[in-house]
């Protein structure tokens, strides 16, 4: 983007954010998405905005019930702590939690699925002040829910090591289903296709490192799963529009 457009974005933004009363939070907003829950937490991983929908899921009556709290108060173990895990991972390391296929336990006793997605909200410092994200449901918590568990330990698969050699027949192998029944399981989660899924996470791992590191393209590419260099600029244009080395270029 050409530095005029830079400054352009820059002051269409303060002209804005400016004028407004306070600070905005989208908590209005979530307020009317019922199937989802919405968040921002702190440093501490203490949620500070919560939409009502959380609020109704963990069984409790009021928003005020669950502000200045952590996930492991809240959610029953072993789920509370693994939140409170994944929160704090983040906080350390302001690595995006994208695409998280979990488990949802209800007060009433029924369980459903839902993706989560949560991203680190940083300081004028550029620190790492907290978190804000969304857990949408796959579908209405019911008593009885599909169980996706195999699925979900597959997807974790795919996102922890996409730098490995896999074929989508593994990944279904993998999650005891046929390729057939793999391709619509994920096609009904993440609405594409299971190679576009792969793709997906390898080509946000190769932005990451070409945005935080200097490390060499043949490197990243190897690492993110890629035969060789040229297969991942071949394919990182295709995607991105523009080679590695110009994207890198152009992000700092």
């Amino acid at each position: 983007m050409p530095n005029s457009d830079k400054r352009m974005d820059r002051n269409l933004h303060g002209e804005l954010f400016s004028q407004m009363e306070r600070p905005f939070t989208g908590e209005t907003l979530f307020d009317h998405m019922t199937d989802m829950v919405y968040f921002i937490k702190n440093a501490e991983g203490q949620y500070v905005v919560v939409n009502q929908s959380l609020v109704e899921r963990c069984g409790l009556r009021k928003k005020q019930d669950l502000l200045g709290c952590t996930a492991d108060q809240i959610y029953p173990s072993p789920l509370g702590e693994r939140y409170r895990a994944q929160d704090e991972a983040l906080l350390q390391t302001g690595t995006p939690i994208l695409n998280q296929l979990e488990l949802q336990l209800y007060p009433s006793g029924g369980r459903g699925w839902c993706l989560t997605n949560k991203v680190p909200l940083k300081g004028r410092a550029r620190q790492v002040i907290g978190l804000v994200g969304i857990s949408k449901d796959l579908h209405a918590p019911i008593e009885k829910s599909e169980d996706y568990t195999l699925i979900a330990r597959t997807i974790q698969f795919v996102q922890n090591d996409y730098g490995q050699s896999f074929t989508i027949a593994d990944l279904a192998a993998m999650a005891k289903l046929s390729p057939y029944q793999f391709e619509q399981r994920i096609q009904k989660i993440f609405e594409i296709s299971p190679g576009q899924f792969v793709h997906k996470v390898r080509m946000d791992a190769a932005v990451r490192r070409l945005n935080e590191t200097d490390d060499p393209i043949v490197q990243v590419a190897l690492d993110c799963g890629y035969a060789d260099q040229s297969t991942f600029s071949r394919q990182f244009k295709q995607t991105v529009g523009i080679s590695p080395a110009h994207y890198r270029k152009m992000s700092r």
